[in-house]
C-alpha cells in the first residue's frame, strides 16, 4: 500500500514536468543514482515509469518499485540529451542501465620455456622465464589464431605434462578426430614436436600466406629427397591451412571497415553480438548479456550508445539487424565521435545481410547458452518473436485443434511447447460438451474459456503449473476466422495473450500465420516455419488420436450395451476390470460372475452373446459349460 502511494505521488510530480528534451536521474532511498534516461519530452517519457506496468519487463518493474525520487536536467535539444544520457551513465554507472565493461585490454601470446612448450592467450606479461608476442588489440583474434595453430600442426590443448605424462591414459578425442599428435602416446619425438611447434610459431607470426610458402618449399624438398612420409604430413599441413582460409572468407567483408550489430532476447535476457571488420576481415567479435526485455529498437539504441562510449575506434559504416530507435541522433552521435560522417545501414538483402543473420544466429546461441537450450530453438523462437511482432519471446506456447467427424465425438487436443520443445506433461485433452455437429469455431470457442476459467481456479490455489501457468503465445489450427471467433472469449475473460492461427495449403502443409485482418507469410523465414510447421502437426496428430481413442471407445461401449441387461455402467465397468473387449469375450463364466458390478444373470447373458453356438447346442437345458 504504501508503495502504491509512493508511485501516485512519483506520478503527480512527473505531470508537472515540461515538455522538453532532457535527461532525468532515478534515485533510490540512499540516494544513489539507479537509472539514468533522455527523453524527447520528459513529462511523457517519466509519466509512463508510474502508470500502468502492463508494457514494462521484470527490470523496469523492479527499478520503479526502488525508485524515492527523481531529478531532471532540461537540455536545449534531444541531441544534447542523448550526448548529456552517454556522459552521465559513464560517470555514474546506474544499476538498471545497460553497463558493458570496458575490458578490451592488451593481449599476449605466450611461449612456455622448457621442452615440449605451449602457446596460450594471457592478459598481462609476468617474469617467469616464457617468451611473449604482443601486445594485440583483439583477444578474439588471439584465440583464433592460436586454435587454427594448433589444429593446423596438432599441438595439444589440454593440462598434461610431457614428459612426466606419456603413456599415462588414453589420448583424448583430438587425437582420434585428427587434430592432435597427442604426444601422451609417447610415440612423438621432442624433435619431431619442435618441428611442429615452431612451424605453428610462424603460421601465428607471419600469418597463413607465409606459411603456405615455407611449407611448399618445405614438401617439395621433401619429395626431391625421397622422404614421402615428411611430405604427406607437410601436404596435410597445407591442406589445413586452406580449409582454414575457406572459412574465413564465409566472414569476410566487402566494406574496408565497419561494424555490425544483432540481438536476440530470451524469456528473461537480451543477446547482444558484434563483429567487427577492419581491412575486409572479421578483426574481433564481442558478446554481451543483459537483463531485461526492452523493444528491440529501444534495446539497440541503449545498447549502442552504451558501446561506443567506451570504445575508442567508431567505424564508417554500422550495420543493424533491424530498426533502432533515434537513428538520426544516434547517426549525428556516432559521426561526432568519428569526426567524420558514419552511415547506420539496415540490410534487407545481399551479403550485409547475410552478415547480420550469421551475427543474429552467434546472439541466439549466447541465449540458448543462458537459458539451457539450443541455438536452433532460440533462433526459432526470437525469430518468430520478431515476425509476429511480439514484445518477448514466445517461450511458452500452447496450441489447439478441433477433431470430429461429421460432427459426432467432438473432442479437441492441446499440446505445448516450452523453449521450443514439446512438454508433454503439460497437453491437455477436452471434451466438447456445450456444441452439437459440426461447429469447429463453436467448439474452440468453449475449449479457450474452459482453459482460461481453469487459470482462474489455479491462480486462487496459488497453483503455478499446468492451467496455472500463462501461455505467452496460442496458435490455434485454423484460419483468421478462428482467430475472430476466439478472440472475443479472451478480451472478455480480460487475458491480452497474443492470438494467432496457423494456415495450412491445399496440401496440409503450414503456409501461413494467421491474425484477425489478414495473414503473414512465413515460408521464407525458416526456423520460425520449421518451428510453427512441427507445432501444428503435432497438434493435429494429438486431436486426431484422442478422436480415434473416442471413436473406439464409442463402438467398444455399443457392442456391451447392446447385451442386454449390460447399460453403460457396467459396461465401463467390464472395460476397467478386462481392459479389452477380445478379454471378454474369452473369459470363463465364472470370471464374468467375479467381474465387478455383475450378477449372474448379466454374466451369462454376456457369456452366451460371445458363445452363441454353446447356447444353441445346450438347448433349453439351460447347462452353460464353465468353461468355453
Amino acid at each position: 500500500m504504501e508503495q502504491d502511494q509512493k508511485k501516485k505521488e512519483l506520478r503527480r510530480k512527473a505531470m508537472k514536468l515540461p515538455l522538453s528534451p532532457g535527461v532525468y536521474l532515478m534515485h533510490d532511498k540512499s540516494g544513489q543514482i539507479i537509472y539514468i534516461g533522455k527523453a524527447k519530452a520528459l513529462k511523457n517519457r517519466v509519466s509512463q515509469y508510474f502508470g500502468s506496468e502492463k508494457n514494462h519487463d521484470n527490470k523496469v518493474r523492479r527499478m520503479v518499485a526502488n525508485v524515492d525520487w527523481f531529478e531532471y536536467i532540461v537540455t536545449d535539444s534531444e541531441f544534447e540529451a542523448l550526448v548529456l544520457e552517454s556522459s552521465l551513465i559513464k560517470q555514474n554507472q546506474p544499476k538498471y542501465n545497460i553497463l558493458l565493461k570496458d575490458d578490451k585490454g592488451y593481449s599476449y601470446i605466450r611461449v612456455s620455456p622448457g621442452p615440449w612448450p605451449r602457446i596460450t592467450e594471457v592478459k598481462k606479461v609476468e617474469d617467469d622465464g616464457a617468451k611473449y608476442i604482443g601486445p594485440y588489440m583483439s583477444s578474439w583474434s588471439i584465440k583464433e589464431t592460436i586454435d587454427s595453430a594448433r589444429k593446423i600442426f596438432k599441438l595439444p590443448d589440454c593440462n598434461r605434462k610431457f614428459p612426466q605424462d606419456f603413456g599415462k591414459g588414453r589420448p583424448c578425442l583430438n587425437y582420434y578426430i585428427k587434430q592432435c599428435c597427442a604426444p601422451c602416446r609417447g610415440k612423438v619425438s621432442e624433435a619431431e614436436y619442435n618441428e611442429a611447434f615452431q612451424e605453428a610459431l610462424d603460421f601465428i607470426k607471419g600469418g597463413s600466406s607465409t606459411s603456405v610458402k615455407t611449407l611448399t618449399e618445405k614438401m617439395e624438398q621433401a619429395a626431391e629427397n625421397l622422404e614421402f612420409e615428411l611430405a604427406a604430413r607437410l601436404r596435410d599441413r597445407l591442406n589445413a591451412i586452406g580449409m582454414m582460409r575457406a572459412r574465413q572468407k564465409v566472414v569476410a567483408s566487402r566494406v574496408e571497415e565497419q561494424d555490425v550489430f544483432a540481438l536476440a532476447q530470451g524469456d528473461t535476457h537480451t543477446a547482444f553480438e558484434v563483429f567487427r571488420f577492419t581491412g575486409n576481415k572479421l578483426s574481433d567479435r564481442e558478446s554481451f548479456l543483459t537483463e531485461g526485455l526492452a523493444p528491440d529498437p529501444e534495446a539497440r539504441s541503449e545498447f549502442l550508445r552504451q558501446y561506443y562510449a567506451i570504445r575508442d575506434r567508431v567505424p564508417p559504416l554500422v550495420v543493424l539487424d533491424g530498426e533502432v530507435e533515434d537513428e538520426e541522433l544516434l547517426t549525428q552521435w556516432l559521426s561526432q565521435r568519428r569526426g567524420k560522417a558514419v552511415k547506420i545501414l539496415i540490410p534487407q538483402r545481399g551479403d550485409q545481410y547475410q552478415l547480420v543473420q550469421m551475427c543474429r544466429k552467434n546472439a541466439a546461441e549466447h541465449i540458448a547458452r543462458q537459458a539451457g537450450t539450443s541455438g536452433r530453438d532460440a533462433s526459432a523462437l526470437d525469430e518468430l518473436r520478431r515476425l509476429l511482432g511480439l514484445e518477448k519471446v514466445p517461450a511458452y506456447i500452447e496450441s489447439y485443434d478441433i477433431s470430429n467427424l461429421a460432427g459426432g465425438e467432438n473432442v479437441a487436443g492441446m499440446v505445448v511447447f516450452e523453449n521450443g520443445r514439446p512438454l508433454k506433461s503439460a497437453y491437455r485433452k477436452f471434451k466438447i460438451k456445450t456444441v452439437t455437429g459440426q461447429d469447429d469455431y463453436g467448439s474452440m470457442r468453449e475449449v479457450i474459456r474452459r482453459r482460461f476459467e481453469e487459470y482462474k481456479a489455479c491462480q486462487r490455489k496459488g497453483e503455478e503449473d499446468g492451467f496455472g501457468r500463462m501461455p505467452d503465445l496460442i496458435l490455434l489450427d485454423g484460419g483468421k476466422g478462428h482467430v475472430a471467433a476466439v478472440q472475443p472469449i479472451l478480451d472478455e475473460m480480460g487475458f491480452d495473450v497474443p492470438l494467432f492461427g496457423m494456415v495450412k495449403d491445399d496440401k496440409h502443409r503450414t503456409r501461413a500465420i494467421a491474425l484477425t485482418g489478414g495473414e503473414i507469410a512465413i515460408s521464407s523465414h525458416r526456423r520460425a516455419f520449421t518451428l510453427v510447421s512441427s507445432i501444428q502437426e503435432e497438434v493435429h496428430r494429438y486431436a486426431i488420436g484422442y478422436h480415434r481413442q473416442q471413436r473406439k471407445k464409442t463402438a467398444v461401449s455399443s457392442v456391451l450395451t447392446s447385451i442386454p441387461g449390460i447399460g453403460e455402467t457396467r459396461a465401463k465397468a467390464l472395460m476397467k476390470h478386462f481392459k479389452t473387449v477380445t478379454a471378454i469375450s474369452e473369459a470363463d463364466l465364472a470370471e464374468l460372475e467375479g467381474a465387478p458390478g455383475m450378477t449372474k444373470p448379466a454374466a451369462r447373458r454376456v457369456w452366451e452373446h460371445f458363445h452363441p453356438e454353446v447356447g444353441e447346442e445346450g438347448g433349453n437345458s439351460g447347462e452353460i459349460p464353465p468353461n468355453s
